[in-house]
């Protein structure tokens, strides 16, 4: 599929807000499987106990969601804003190691429905799907979140 837009450069546009950067994000290649990963160190975000703190997993999942959506509607060659409207995360497990955030569009969103509002000028709400895995594959955070995307004008 040939997108009118480049690739929205996701690590320059979190780079550009300075408590983003400061989680010295990695964005990890698309594997075309409708997946948005990302990674930080653990060194930037670890708590007193040595583990990841737990407000820099909900953060990379925030992130991970919001590229996922961003990516996708600026891949449709719509130019909208891209906003989190509110988020459930669970605490699984301590983890002890890099972090590593997945997103994915919720089972029933239709991303094409979405794309279609906000080309007919409305605003579209949607939910994304994201976790933190563990190094052996498991799952330390879980989290939804709901977005709402707004044309820009």
């Amino acid at each position: 599929m040939s997108h009118a837009h480049p690739p929205l450069d996701l690590a320059a546009h979190f780079a550009a807000m300075p408590p983003v950067a400061a989680m010295a994000i990695t964005v990890l290649d698309n594997t075309g499987d409708g997946v948005l990963r990302l990674h930080a160190p653990l060194a930037l975000h670890v708590n007193d106990k040595g583990c990841a703190f737990g407000g820099s997993l909900g953060s990379l999942m925030t992130l991970a969601g919001w590229g996922l959506a961003t990516r996708a509607i600026g891949a449709a060659g719509i130019a909208a804003d891209v906003f989190v409207a509110d988020s459930d995360v669970r605490y699984l497990a301590a983890l002890y190691d890099d972090l590593q955030a997945e997103a994915r569009f919720a089972e029933g969103t239709d991303v094409a429905a979405v794309v279609a509002r906000l080309r007919g000028g409305s605003r579209a709400r949607f939910v994304v799907d994201a976790c933190v895995r563990l190094p052996d594959g498991g799952v330390a955070a879980s989290g939804q979140a709901r977005f709402v995307a707004v044309p820009r004008r």
